[in-house]
């Protein structure tokens, strides 16, 4: 009964869902207290249903219910307790249900923190969100039905696929699809905003939080994936411009102008109609993600789904949210006129200067992924659009960008001169040019983009160190008065420069990692040794040995530096005992300068030799420390006081009167 339960909930939350997108934007327009007032309860009860439905669905997996086609699909009652938890969503049906889920949390999100916002927002905020549920639970109900039976039951399940079954890979959906969802508040409110035909301070003071929280969350996802294929594929890579991969990518970099963009919107009055429509774009961008998982149209191991019913299905899903959104646009967008006037150089320029190259590298990116999926849909042929495209066409646009990013906090509001600001980075100049000198004369075989992209990541750290010592005018005033002006800082000033730092860090890893990895492939018997960026490599032989639901092949080197021990490492090669499907785990060793890798491939001959894959990876870690501390910039903003102010409470008397 447990799987009827869970079906009959999702039910229950398709009513609500579409009570709550009606009743309470028809109360707004008339202004009807009592219809607006229902905003609130449906959304926390369309969450409460989905949630038990969701419960469900994990209690089904947890007791190995085989009467269930999603659970015989993707379980196995061999596999680990934390494997049978993430196969819920490890599948089509279960991450749709998970979808859901959020999507349905952040509505309840709203309904319960949201008091201070104006009723009639709330309520067609709470209804714009319903409305793009109706269309998810429509699309799982008919066609992904999680709770489907089978008769008769067979003994055991199929297993999950192998490449999931590993933490990374547990935590990284979710942590996705918090991004994911979480951008559609920011549409929600881009679309309330233009059935009101207002958009104000306050408003992108609302949309902001959300707007962070979203761009935090999917950020961590980006990163854990990108984590995952490093030690989880045995490539020695960490970013393959897979489609799927750039579906996660382009909704970040249209957040990430969204978020500027709001900023400009909150203090300056301007850029509203700009701001919507990024709003609209980054959720658009979300559900194009979706759209590429599912639908079959691509083969990639992120993806889910391969029925074309599927794909059909949420192609009109996708027309009708982004086509009617951007047709309100087109209508009422013209509406909000802005009142803050700024000059090209000033700090409204600059923040306008971000957001044309993000949306632009987001448009490169889309094009680049798309074009192969539209010439082939067009009976063209089927091409590649890999690497060299993407980095030839995105590396190029960023790094202006950057250099903008360090000299953006020291230009002033309306207008302001670009030389003041250029002579206090003048140290960041000089360190930058530096870096990438000495990094060129290291490596003149190497690529001279790693010595810029170097270059580039301490010209936006110390340019990022050097604003935060002008805020607390270090070395102008008093020490002692200079520290007490740290702790009297806001936390969102805070925000920027950990997210400014953090992907100068980043930046610093990726141009390591991608510039002078060292890679050597070759077939090595125990006993063999391979020199490796000064590391010495002694294959040490492989061992059998068991898994929970797995054979494992382990392969073992020590690793030597002029004679001394380093570390020992063991490449592991599984075989699942159901699929009968390999899954490569690299044996890695971090240190801030750099990662030892190591993987092994298939057995030659006779004698104990095996395809060994070696690498040095130079600065990998910093991406993940880099990453880390945007995240934690981007949580500590959302602290910021100024990000839970909404309007003034009015005072009883004064709601009476309004009602009245």
């Amino acid at each position: 009964m447990t799987a009827e339960l869970g079906h009959f909930a999702l039910i229950l939350a398709l009513f609500m869902s579409i009570l709550q997108s009606t009743v309470p934007l028809v109360g707004a327009q008339r202004r009807h207290c009592s219809w607006i007032a229902l905003a609130q309860p449906t959304a926390i009860l369309q969450f409460l249903l989905v949630a038990l439905a969701f419960g469900c669905l994990v209690h089904v997996y947890l007791i190995s219910d085989f009467s269930v086609v999603n659970v015989v699909s993707n379980s196995h009652t061999d596999k680990p307790l934390i494997y049978k938890i993430s196969g819920v969503w490890g599948n089509h049906e279960g991450s749709l249900l998970l979808w859901v889920l959020i999507l349905s949390m952040f509505g309840a999100a709203v309904a319960v923190f949201g008091g201070n916002l104006p009723p009639t927002l709330k309520a067609r905020v709470l209804a714009v969100q319903a409305m793009v549920a109706v269309g998810f639970y429509l699309f799982m109900l008919f066609t992904s039905n999680p709770f489907e039976r089978i008769f008769p039951p067979p003994l055991n399940g199929q297993g999950l696929n192998p490449l999931l079954q590993d933490p990374g890979l547990a935590f990284h959906p979710p942590m996705l699809y918090l991004g994911y969802v979480g951008f559609s508040m920011a549409f929600s409110f881009a679309i309330a905003a233009l059935i009101e035909g207002r958009v104000d301070a306050a408003w992108a003071r609302w949309v902001r939080p959300w707007t962070l929280a979203a761009w935090c969350f999917l950020t961590a996802g980006i990163a854990l994936g990108s984590w995952w294929a490093y030690y989880e594929l045995g490539w020695g890579g960490w970013w393959f411009w897979d489609p799927v991969e750039n579906a996660s990518f382009m909704p970040w970099l249209a957040g990430t102008a969204l978020l500027h963009s709001a900023t400009v919107a909150e203090k300056r009055d301007t850029l509203k109609g700009w701001t919507v429509l990024l709003a609209i774009i980054t959720f658009s961008l979300s559900l194009l993600g979706t759209f590429l998982v599912r639908s079959g149209v691509l083969t990639s191991v992120h993806a889910f789904a391969t029925d074309p019913t599927r794909g059909v299905f949420i192609l009109v899903l996708l027309i009708i949210v982004i086509g009617g959104s951007l047709a309100l646009y087109a209508w009422r967008g013209p509406q909000l006129t802005s009142t803050g006037l700024f000059q090209p150089v000033s700090r409204e320029g600059a923040l306008l200067f971000n957001n044309l190259v993000m949306t632009t590298a987001a448009a490169a990116v889309l094009l680049g992924t798309l074009y192969p999926l539209l010439l082939d849909a067009l009976g063209g042929g089927k091409v590649s659009v890999g690497a060299p495209f993407f980095n030839a066409v995105f590396i190029p646009l960023m790094i202006p960008m950057i250099v903008a990013m360090a000299i953006g906090p020291f230009l002033h509001w309306k207008r302001s001169d670009v030389t003041p600001a250029l002579l206090r980075l003048r140290l960041a100049f000089g360190a930058a040019l530096l870096t990438g000198l000495l990094a060129f004369i290291a490596h003149q075989d190497g690529p001279v983009l790693g010595a810029i992209a170097l270059a580039l990541g301490v010209w936006l750290a110390l340019g990022a160190v050097t604003e935060l010592a002008s805020r607390i005018r270090l070395f102008q005033i008093p020490l002692g008065d200079a520290l007490r002006r740290v702790t009297r800082l806001p936390r969102a000033s805070w925000g920027m420069t950990l997210g400014h730092l953090g992907l100068a860090v980043s930046i610093i890893g990726m141009a390591g990692a991608g510039a002078w990895t060292v890679e050597s492939i070759q077939v090595m018997k125990p006993g063999d040794r391979v020199m490796i960026s000064g590391y010495e490599f002694t294959f040490d032989g492989a061992k059998d040995s068991t898994g929970p639901n797995y054979s494992v092949v382990a392969g073992n080197f020590t690793v030597r530096r002029n004679g001394e021990h380093v570390t020992n490492l063991a490449a592991e090669k599984r075989i699942y005992a159901v699929s009968k499907q390999p899954t490569t785990e690299a044996a890695i060793h971090t240190t801030l300068a750099g990662d030892l890798y190591a993987v092994i491939g298939d057995p030659e001959g006779a004698n104990g030799a095996y395809v060994t894959r070696l690498y040095f990876n130079p600065l990998v870690v910093w991406m993940w420390i880099g990453t880390l501390i945007m995240v934690f910039g981007g949580a500590i903003s959302l602290t910021d006081r100024r990000h839970r102010v909404g309007a003034p409470k009015r005072s009883r008397a004064d709601a009476a009167v309004q009602g009245a």
